[in-house]
């Protein structure tokens, strides 16, 4: 059965909205169809596309929660080994900082490395404490050596400034022969302490004062 293509249209002719009810079953479907597809498309970029895109931002924020969930469970679940491993560093640092003197120590400290030497027969021929370095947390002294004596005796006075209660380097160390086998050892003894709670004071204040400019 061929179907009337004028016959259709001449349903859309005339028509008004005010007599809507009165119009045919085609341009009524047609206005229906228009409407639902007007609605659905508005509905999902007004409604649905907003409400997936939230979904997928509490889906990520989930996955997220899961993970920190996780990392803080293991967290406690090693809490004591972690306890125990904050204890041992403690303790650590409570023994690397008895070896550094105070202040008050230093003077005997110096005493103790010129004494080094002098044991072992040595000539001090410079012994010089430089300028104080300030670090974050502990202070430098640079300490210009100049020793003569034996080849033997040089190396044990240098064992004897490795094993000092306190912690002291040698640095920039050169050997000059001078005559009958004597040889003259130049260096930087350097050796360390830790602040006191005046000077931390002052580099709390300095870095507060850094941090304002």
């Amino acid at each position: 059965m061929a179907i009337d293509t004028r016959q259709l249209l001449s349903q859309f002719q005339g028509l008004s909205f005010e007599n809507i009810g009165t119009w045919p079953l085609l341009p009524k479907s047609a206005v229906w169809i228009a409407v639902v597809v007007v609605c659905a498309v508005a509905g999902k970029f007004l409604l649905w596309d907003p409400q997936s895109q939230e979904l997928e931002r509490l889906r990520a924020e989930e996955q997220t929660l899961k993970e920190q969930y996780r990392a803080k469970l293991q967290q406690a679940i090693n809490l004591d080994e972690l306890r125990r491993q904050k204890e041992l560093v403690s303790q650590y640092v409570l023994t690397l900082e008895k070896q550094l003197p105070s202040k008050a120590e230093m003077d005997q400290l110096l005493s103790d490395i010129n004494q080094s030497g002098i044991g072992r027969g040595l000539q001090f021929e410079l012994f010089r404490p430089g300028q104080t370095i300030l670090k974050d947390y502990y202070a430098e002294l640079p300490i210009s050596v100049r020793v003569s004596g034996r080849y033997h005796d040089l190396g044990a006075f240098a064992g004897d400034i490795a094993n000092l209660p306190r912690i002291v380097t040698l640095n920039n160390v050169n050997l000059t022969a001078l005559r009958d086998g004597v040889l003259a050892l130049d260096a930087t003894a350097k050796t360390y302490r830790y602040l006191d709670d005046e000077e931390l004071a002052s580099q709390r204040t300095d870095r507060k004062t850094a941090g304002k400019k």
